[in-house]
């Protein structure tokens, strides 16, 4: 990954898409359609706490390491945030990865 050439939000959303995808692959869902930037982790996709964790460290090993605050999506004044979708996911990482977080 080339730091001194931001890297275009698109590329961002395809990247967390195809995680998303192969992380979903094999799961007994209800959702049914394409995951887009649209669907909530956990009213779409039914994510539990441990697989929120497991997308987290996906997102750490695909950009290699690189250490993004998730934290600050997943808690907020003081309380977890009950659902995200992925076009939030997408522009957090998108900020923090061209610094200007």
């Amino acid at each position: 990954m080339n730091q001194a050439q931001p890297i275009v939000r698109e590329t961002i959303k395809n990247d967390v898409l195809r995680i998303l995808s192969e992380m979903t692959l094999d799961w007994d869902m209800a959702f049914s359609g394409s995951i887009t930037e649209d669907t909530s982790l956990v009213a779409d996709l039914a994510f539990q706490s441990i697989d929120v964790v497991m997308l987290i460290s996906e997102i750490h090993r695909y950009y290699q390491g690189k250490k993004f605050p998730l934290e600050l999506l997943f808690i907020t004044k003081g309380g977890y945030v009950d659902d995200l979708r992925i076009s939030v996911l997408v522009d957090f990482i998108h900020a923090h990865l061209n610094g200007s977080e």
